[in-house]
């Protein structure tokens, strides 16, 4: 029996528009080719190489770099690099949780808002931090922890801190730099999954008497978990690898992976321990969002 010729299967029109996808996609392609999957065949190239004597690199192929990341080296064992390591992602998931816990009553201060000028208003109040290099805000944090600042004349007065000395560096201006800097990263994610929220259903969980524990955790929670899945990721990552705020604030003692990393490329010249740290910390990005992603709290949310 023959077949009409609309019911053939047309391979040529097939591959037409498979030659026009790869040809629409090609310019992203080369772009990840050459600024993601090259730069990081490189790190792993130079991570198995070996530092010269004046700072060049000997192509000698060898394990030593990861030994000593791993504490490993000719005086014997040290954890000293595994606890910048483990630092770094403290101070990363502390960034994050604090900034979490603000973004929320933040969104939803947003929202409350009733007309678009003011919840506009708002925003770019948000926003501002971003017209602003890293680098000066967080000079502009010394100023403030100053020890003539106001917020330290306070702490004195409270006796937090001893009178006349600043509040830096330390822990705190850490923090505070920190928080300040990945906050708009954390808020504005979340206020756009509050923005777009069924309020029906938290309107039907007050009309049960559902407390406001309830209320969050099963009208508010479900409706903002992509958003605040978006502000984890892209606050979680950065402050992992943040190194101005911590240099500045921390008074260059305090140390994480960011700051190594940094130290190895530009001071100590020793170019592969510098990528294989990268690579540890492209790692523990890697085992962070695979740690993520087995969580119940994204297969309830339907994320993965």
């Amino acid at each position: 029996m023959k077949t009409s010729a609309l019911s053939k299967p047309s391979f040529r029109g097939n591959y037409r528009k498979q030659l026009l996808g790869f040809a629409t996609a090609f310019p992203a392609l080369l772009c990840l080719t050459v600024f993601l999957a090259v730069p990081c065949m490189c790190l792993v190239l130079i991570s198995f190489v070996q530092r010269g004597e004046f700072g060049d690199i000997r192509w000698a192929f060898s394990l030593e770099n990861y030994k000593r990341l791993f504490g490993f080296s000719l005086y014997g064992w040290s954890p000293d690099f595994l606890f910048i390591l483990l630092r770094s992602l403290r101070e990363a998931f502390v960034t994050t949780l604090i900034c979490i816990v603000i973004s929320y009553p933040l969104g939803f201060f947003i929202h409350a808002r009733k007309s678009r000028f003011s919840r506009l208003v708002w925003l770019v109040l948000l926003n501002v931090p971003f017209c602003t290099n890293i680098v000066i805000r967080t000079y502009a944090w010394q100023l403030i922890l100053g020890p003539g600042a106001p917020l330290a004349e306070i702490c004195a007065f409270l006796g937090v801190a001893p009178p006349g000395t600043p509040l830096y560096p330390g822990t705190f201006a850490v923090y505070l730099g920190m928080i300040s800097t990945f906050l708009p990263f954390t808020a504005l994610p979340l206020y756009a999954a509050i923005d777009r929220m069924n309020w029906s259903l938290v309107l039907a969980a007050k009309d049960l008497y559902a407390t406001r524990f309830k209320i969050f955790t099963q009208a508010v929670f479900p409706q903002t978990v992509h958003g605040l899945f978006a502000g984890i990721i892209i606050t979680f990552v950065p402050a992992m690898a943040m190194y101005v705020v911590t240099d500045i604030l921390g008074g260059a003692r305090y140390m994480l992976i960011g700051n190594l990393i940094q130290l190895q490329f530009a001071q100590a010249r020793d170019w592969p321990f510098g990528a294989t740290l990268s690579l540890a910390l492209m790692v523990l990005t890697l085992f962070s969002f695979a740690l993520f992603k087995t969580t119940r709290l994204t297969k309830d949310a339907g994320i993965y």
